[in-house]
């Protein structure tokens, strides 16, 4: 089967990567009554994980980069689970957790990365609900962490 969200996203310059293992005792996704819900993924960008805070040393720029990152492995995700992106039927919510400083505020901005990423793929399905919370650190150290939950059309 053709993946045509993948070609599309390879259009744009996008690469899926693999799947990301869990680091934990919990399942990367669960699909229940036509939603998948897939567990928060972290930012790799050239196979090494994008550590720091936002508003300490980590830019917006690459805060947003980082975010984007989450998203490409919330897609290999949804891939690893559903065979193709093309089961999609529509991007619920993504809730966005960037790793950041008291007085940082842009969280939004920096899970735009995310959003703009899922639009790119899905057009209109793509556009969803959100939360973008600033905490003070994540797994890992990492920059952002992301999850998502995803309406699926039956297999």
């Amino acid at each position: 089967m053709t993946d045509s969200v993948e070609a599309k996203l390879a259009a744009l310059g996008h690469t899926l990567p693999q799947a990301a293992a869990p680091v934990a005792a919990y399942v990367p996704t669960v699909e229940a009554n036509g939603l998948l819900h897939v567990s928060g993924q972290l930012p790799f960008i050239a196979g090494k994980l994008v550590t720091g805070r936002l508003g300490e040393n980590v830019s917006l720029e690459d805060g947003a980069a980082a975010a984007q990152a989450c998203g490409l492995m919330i897609l290999a995700q949804v891939k690893a689970a559903l065979g193709s992106l093309d089961r999609v039927e529509r991007v619920v919510k993504l809730g966005a957790f960037i790793s950041s400083t008291g007085d940082f505020t842009d969280q939004p901005k920096v899970a735009n990365g995310a959003s703009e990423l899922m639009v790119a793929a899905f057009g209109d399905a793509g556009k969803h609900a959100r939360s973008a919370v600033g905490v003070p650190v994540l797994p890992l150290g990492a920059a952002v962490e992301v999850d998502a939950v995803i309406a699926v059309r039956p297999a």
